[in-house]
């Protein structure tokens, strides 16, 4: 029988392989599904020290533009 987790936002059980683990540090944050993660995220982004959140998501939101504009520059090649 597989493992089974708790949603920390809303309670929920649910199976290993479904729902959203999220592992760092020692700390495993469970979420059955995307919008409960979102939600936890969208809290935790709201309330966490600017000064730490801000330098991490303008270095992930350029790293993921790049990302972004690679794969358009591969699918306008082929054309």
């Amino acid at each position: 029988m597989s493992r089974r987790f708790k949603c920390i936002m809303c309670g929920r059980l649910f199976p290993e392989g479904q729902g959203v683990l999220i592992s760092r540090g020692g700390l495993t944050l469970t979420f059955h599904s995307g919008r409960c993660a979102y939600r936890f995220l969208k809290l935790l982004f709201e309330r966490a020290d600017e000064r730490c959140v801000l330098d991490v998501a303008r270095s992930l939101a350029s790293e993921l533009e790049k990302v972004l504009e690679l794969r358009k520059a591969k699918v306008q090649k082929r054309i």
